[in-house]
Formats: structure tokens, sequence, C-alpha cells
């Protein structure tokens, strides 16, 4: 496949490309987001699903807000996130139906 890329575009985009694949390169913070991209969660229910820590989940997500991916919101003392970021939800969606083989079958 040949694509036709204007570098000096890429040029300019290429700090924030990098800055996504850097926060996708780490294993929890990669299913974090595979788990947003089906809608909102509380930091408790993503912790039991990935089976992490309380602690360390919030700390993933502190660094996934500060970096524009995921947002929250405060329901009395429940966080919940959200992803924020199209370019994440894009890119957390390629990468399912690339490695989910059974995702390929179904589409």
């Amino acid at each position: 496949m040949n694509i036709e890329m204007d570098m000096s575009v890429m040029e300019a985009a290429s700090e924030r490309a990098v800055a996504l694949m850097a926060s996708l390169s780490h294993p929890g913070r990669l299913r974090i987001l595979c788990h947003l991209a089906e809608g909102e969660l509380s930091v408790g229910a993503l912790a039991k699903r990935l089976g992490m820590r309380q602690a360390a989940m919030s700390q993933q997500l502190g660094l996934l807000r500060r970096e524009g991916l995921v947002a929250s919101r405060r329901a009395g003392q429940v966080i919940h996130y959200r992803l924020a970021s199209p370019e994440a939800e894009a890119v957390v969606r390629l990468l399912y139906e690339l490695y989910c083989p059974a995702a390929r079958e179904a589409l």
C-alpha cells in the first residue's frame, strides 16, 4: 500500500502522536483505554475488571487524564472515567481490529 503523506504536516503532528503512543505503550494503560472505549466506568469497576489495586488504577488514570486521553466526573464519592480523545479511541479500535482475530472474523 502506497500512501502519499505530506511530511510537513506529519512533522507538525509528530509530538502529539509520540505522546499518544507513549501512553499506549504501557500494558495497563492500554487495557484501561480498551475498557473505556466501551463506555464510562468508575475507578473501582476498572480496577476490578483489570485486577489492579485501586491506588495503582488511580495513578494510571491520573497520567491518562494529564495527557488528555480520559476525562472524569464525580458522582458523590465515586469518580467515573471516559475516553476524551477521539484519536486514542480510533487507535484502540484499530488495535482491537488488528490483534483480536475473533473481532476481525465478526466484521
